[in-house]
């Protein structure tokens, strides 16, 4: 008969090999079932996975809510026990979900900050490219928004993996899944005046050859770097919103949205697992109409 510490082996086995998840993924699912066994230990309830009532779960969020945990994470520990109940379920090693008739806190979404088009061309030419360096900040500027990257697929993107006759790039993201994104032409210039002013004139270090972005000594460029370079110009343009190299990846997917591109575009675009994710984008176009109408209507 399995034991809990088996089970929890197991599924840990399933989640990295299966899934495919990270070890942090992996290793945040595993914590969740920790503290609903460090609950029941000081509930002094049964302890065997295979045999939790609903009851005690519902003992247990609240419990957890108790605790002082904000509504995200109580949702978060929620959305991990479903899962290991489902995965008990498909191993067949429970008949009933305890989690069936569960349900996380309702959480409020949070727009993200997003940019103007017009904040965006100031951003980008307030860049000075009289320097080497210049070139760089500015690519790397036009390739955030041209292709609503990630900042750790900025950093990692590689020159072998730009296709500019295509006008493709090829993209490593979350998971190491790879995806084809367009990058728009003026992006393409961006990157050629870089290589042809800075990139081709440094040797890169061991290991960094294919990097595109690369600092003075030649090693591939940072997150931490690309956060700078980004609040650095956001602060040259005048620029007082809270800004990131995520925000580029935000206003690229809203300007899509609002010019009407189609959802599935999107996600595709932008690597996302789920459309669900992609759909905080529709919220965004809605919060603009909106105040539109409250601007401009004659009867708001």
């Amino acid at each position: 008969m399995d034991t809990s510490q088996n089970i929890i082996n197991d599924y840990k086995f399933y989640l990295k090999l299966e899934r495919n998840l990270s070890e942090n993924t992996v290793m945040a699912y595993l914590d969740d079932i920790s503290k609903l066994i460090i609950f029941l230990e000081e509930s002094k309830k049964n302890t065997d996975l295979a045999n939790i009532e609903s009851s005690d779960l519902h003992e247990f969020l609240v419990y957890i809510a108790k605790s002082g945990l904000n509504e995200k994470s109580q949702a978060r520990i929620i959305s991990g026990l479903k899962s290991f109940f489902k995965y008990l379920i498909i191993e067949e090693k429970i008949e009933k979900d305890p989690t069936e008739l569960i349900e996380a806190p309702k959480l409020s979404r949070k727009l993200p900050e997003i940019l103007s088009i017009k904040e965006i061309e100031l951003i980008i030419k307030s860049i000075d490219v009289s320097t080497n360096l210049g070139h760089r900040n500015r690519a790397i500027l036009e390739v955030l928004y041209s292709c609503g990257l990630r900042v750790s697929e900025c950093a990692d993107l590689k020159i072998s993996n730009i296709f500019a006759n295509e006008e493709f790039i090829k993209v490593l993201g979350k998971g190491d899944k790879q995806r084809l994104v367009p990058i728009g032409k003026l992006a393409l210039n961006e990157i050629d005046n870089y290589l042809k002013s800075f990139r081709n004139h440094i040797i890169p270090k061991k290991g960094n050859n294919d990097y595109l972005f690369l600092n003075r000594r030649g090693s591939k460029l940072s997150r931490v770097m690309i956060f700078n370079i980004v609040k650095e110009a956001c602060t040259l343009a005048g620029i007082e919103k809270n800004i990131s190299p995520h925000t580029f990846r935000h206003s690229f997917a809203t300007h899509l949205v609002e010019g009407g591109a189609d959802l599935r575009a999107v996600q595709e675009m932008l690597g996302h697992e789920s459309i669900s994710t992609t759909e905080i984008y529709t919220h965004i176009d809605r919060e603009y109409l909106r105040e539109a109408i409250i601007q401009f209507h004659p009867r708001s």
